[in-house]
């Protein structure tokens, strides 16, 4: 998805720069960019050293872990390689250069959003999403839109890097002041529904293969939480703010480049009862609500997958391309 938005949108203003391959080893003489640095370090050692090399790395410190630790290790001997190195969010670009990354080689470019797809519903669309996803009349709607399970199946063990238990948490202390109704989609959400249930709150479970049904989900909610310990983006922050839902974030990926406190969302503490308190206080004015998800709205504009492309095209490829004419 990434690949193919940026793709679209650099060759409509630069016609045949650009293409989505599933064979990099194939590569020679000319530009390969990795959307992760997981990929790049399965492909990249057996590429061509006549290529430049970009690789987005969004996502990752060394307290997550063991593998993390050792994968971070292999990343940064690599570095040399690398032509740039793309980062969304600003505490993954100071991440890096605390690492030693020269900042020269760094080019922070936001995830992006279309927003011209996620847009406020009007009334209909908002009913409409609301009565498909059974949300019951004056329920307070939260959303999670992620894969926060560990596997494929049915996610039972939490993959707590993405939050499951702060989410749960957090849910039950707003569901202490408000009815509330959970929409989820993604794969893997057991241990989410789980817990929401032991807690005795509905919630609606649709797993989307489709990504243009995204929208409606965004559409009925009224809420929607990134209770992370760790993220790139997500991507659901952006689109939550195009769509006008406000949301509530753990400060990570790109949490506090977007959200201004109390203007464009609410930033909580890496703690249950500090995200669900946030929550209820940024909810309980609505006349500054209104004007909340109008300026949130504004604030990812910049995020728009059309300005995500130039600046791709400005600050990474067109500099390697013209260094290799």
């Amino acid at each position: 998805r990434f690949g193919e938005e940026i793709v679209a949108h650099v060759n409509s203003h630069h016609p045949g720069t650009a293409a989505v391959t599933t064979a990099p080893d194939l590569m020679v003489d000319t530009t390969v960019h990795f959307a992760s640095q997981y990929m790049w370090l399965t492909w990249g050692q057996h590429m061509s050293r006549s290529n430049r090399f970009v690789v987005s790395f969004f996502h990752g410190k060394r307290e997550d872990g063991d593998d993390i630790d050792r994968h971070i290790d292999l990343f940064l001997q690599s570095v040399p390689r690398l032509s740039r190195i793309v980062t969304a969010a600003s505490i993954i670009e100071a991440r890096l250069t605390s690492w030693g990354v020269d900042p020269e080689r760094i080019a922070r470019i936001p995830l992006g959003v279309d927003t011209q797809v996620f847009q406020f519903p009007d009334a209909a669309e908002r009913a409409a999403a609301r009565r498909r996803f059974n949300v019951p009349d004056g329920a307070l709607c939260i959303g999670s839109f992620q894969k926060d399970g560990v596997g494929w199946g049915e996610g039972d063990e939490p993959k707590l890097i993405k939050g499951p238990d702060l989410f749960v948490e957090a849910v039950a202390r707003i569901a202490r002041e408000r009815p509330v109704h959970v929409l989820l989609t993604g794969p893997a959400r057991g241990y989410v529904k789980q817990g929401l249930a032991s807690h005795g709150i509905a919630f609606h479970h649709e797993y989307l293969k489709d990504q243009r049904e995204l929208t409606a989900c965004y559409h009925a909610l009224d809420l929607y939480l990134v209770t992370s310990r760790e993220e790139g983006g997500p991507l659901a922050l952006l689109e939550s703010m195009a769509t006008g839902v406000p949301v509530v974030s753990t400060p990570v990926g790109m949490s506090p480049d977007v959200i201004d406190d109390g203007k464009t969302g609410g930033l909580a503490d890496v703690d249950a009862g500090s995200i669900g308190e946030r929550a209820l206080d940024l909810l309980a004015d609505n006349e500054a609500l209104a004007v909340l998800k109008d300026d949130a709205r504004q604030r990812v504009l910049a995020c728009d997958w059309r300005e995500v492309a130039r600046q791709h095209y400005d600050k990474v490829y067109r500099p390697l391309i013209g260094a290799s004419t």
